[in-house]
Formats: structure tokens, sequence, C-alpha cells
């Protein structure tokens, strides 16, 4: 059983940053690929990024490419979402995902843990 909380969100004005941490209760987080997924009112779950258990494979939603940096800590077992350029088709509730497996995923159903989400609103 994997726990994870997020934290980080807030409300920012369109151009500025954030950044999201999620902090996961494992004895192997190395083991798990981690995931950010955000969902917008009345919209579906959508793939932000998502990092492998190593570290080193990174892959992101067309939306947030080139905005929007995954990164992980295993040190730590904490995984971070740093998120520049803001637009207000941003805001949504964040959540993180754990994987029961080193290779990450943009498909929210190959998660196996989520937290409760953080909310991230971007005023214009």
């Amino acid at each position: 059983q994997v726990q994870l909380l997020e934290s980080g969100g807030g409300l920012v004005q369109a151009g500025g940053s954030l950044r999201l941490s999620c902090a996961a209760s494992t004895r192997a987080f190395s083991a798990n690929a981690m995931g950010w997924f955000r969902q917008a009112p009345g919209k579906g779950r959508e793939f932000v990024a998502a990092i492998s258990g190593g570290g080193l494979s990174t892959n992101y939603g067309d939306s947030v490419k080139g905005r929007f940096t995954i990164s992980r800590d295993n040190a730590k077992n904490t995984v971070y979402l740093l998120m520049n350029n803001l637009k207000p088709e941003d805001t949504a509730v964040y959540y993180c995902a754990a994987r029961s497996s080193p290779y990450s995923s943009r498909l929210p159903g190959n998660y196996d843990y989520w937290g409760q989400g953080t909310q991230v609103t971007v005023s214009s």
C-alpha cells in the first residue's frame, strides 16, 4: 500500500509559477513510476507528466510540454512538478499517482495509488 500526499497548490496569476510536491509512504519508492494528472471541472482526467522509478525517463502531455518539469528525489520519497508560465487553462485539481512498476505510463488506469489532489487556480 502506498499513500500519497500532495502539496503546493494555490492561486497564481497567469505567467507565474508553482511547484507541486507529492510525498509517498513506501519503502521502495524507486520501484514506483510516478505520474501527475489533472482534472478541471466538467472534464475528464488529463495526463500531465510521468517519470520512471529511477528518474531517467520522463514524458509530458502536449499541453504542458516545455512549461512543466517533473522530477523526483528517491532519497526523500518525493516527486515534484514545477509549473512555469501558467495559463488559466491549467486551472484544475492536480493528482499525484504511483504505479506498481518502475516504468512510467500516460494512462491513468495503469496507476495503482492516488493522492487526494491539490487545487491549482490560475487567474488571468
